[in-house]
């Protein structure tokens, strides 16, 4: 039992499973949004519940783990990635392999079971999920790249629930996407002596730290634009907007602390960001049931 619970342990570190967040709210944000438009009710089923979750659990595994063994031979001499099971023996390549594929084929099957369109796209998914982590060693574009893999977490719930893709919630997909590669050039800039040594194409290793700092900032001004076209193009009224203004001062907040100390920037990524994930689909709930 005891070696049953680490072999979890190590799977949930390499997968930081606790930040699953940042996916799972914007999954739930757009299927409430999509149930409501379709049915005048937020509650879409607890089919479609466990199928959303299990869906977005095993994509993300997928991604995670797709990610840790393509970088092995660029984190292991990185000294902030040096403890990670990958690269520190405790779960093997036939393992991560294992686990990888396991979690592809769940994602597969249990799209089949939402409808069609979740089925046909879930191989462009997992395609898109995969080539993220090349991107990094050829361009600089990668951070964007993450984005439009977070972005694929509100469209996957509008479409388990609606079965196509409406307009807001491709205007949602765009908020996710800069939020993420936003938030993510500024957790690069952790690394930024390490990915000029490496010759990895990073923002903050290719342009510098104040680029870096004012194209991050330039992103998340961007998503609050799509934040409001969603909230406009889906009909939502006092409390969305609400729930998108704190959200935007989260994201000043947010910069003023990596601004002022860079070695605050896990509070920053991790912390502030769980916060603004969880209370946006708070504020999207509470409109929605007015």
């Amino acid at each position: 039992m005891g070696k049953f619970k680490q072999i979890l342990c190590d799977i949930s570190e390499l997968i930081v499973f606790k930040h699953s967040i940042f996916s799972l709210t914007f999954i739930f944000t757009a299927m409430i949004t999509a149930s409501k438009i379709l049915n005048n009710s937020m509650w879409f089923g607890f089919k479609l519940l466990i199928l959303g979750i299990l869906c977005a659990v095993s994509a993300r595994n997928f991604a995670m783990a797709c990610n840790r063994l393509i970088d092995e031979d660029i984190d292991r001499p990185n000294p902030r990635c040096a403890n990670r099971p990958s690269v520190d023996g405790r779960i093997g390549h036939g393992n991560l392999i294992l686990f990888i594929v396991l979690n592809g084929i769940f994602f597969v099957v249990v799209s089949y079971f939402i409808n069609s369109l979740a089925f046909k796209l879930s191989f462009v998914f997992l395609f898109l999920l995969f080539i993220y982590s090349f991107f990094k060693r050829f361009s600089s574009t990668a951070h964007i790249m993450l984005g439009v893999c977070s972005a694929l977490a509100p469209l996957a719930g509008a479409i388990a629930v609606l079965g196509y893709i409406p307009l807001w919630s491709l205007l949602l997909a765009c908020a996710s996407a800069f939020w993420v590669g936003g938030f993510d050039i500024l957790y690069s800039l952790q690394d930024i002596d390490y990915d000029r040594k490496a010759g990895l194409y990073s923002i903050p290793s290719i342009y510098g730290e104040n680029a870096s700092l004012f194209i991050s900032a330039l992103f998340h001004a961007v998503t609050v634009l799509f934040w409001l076209f969603y909230a406009g193009a889906a009909g939502l009224g006092f409390w969305a907007y609400s729930g998108i203004i704190i959200s935007a001062l989260i994201l000043v907040k947010e910069h003023r602390i990596v601004r002022k100390d860079f070695s605050k920037i896990d509070r920053a990524f991790f912390t502030l960001n769980g916060y603004l994930g969880i209370m946006f689909f708070v504020f999207i709930f509470i409109d929605l049931w007015n």
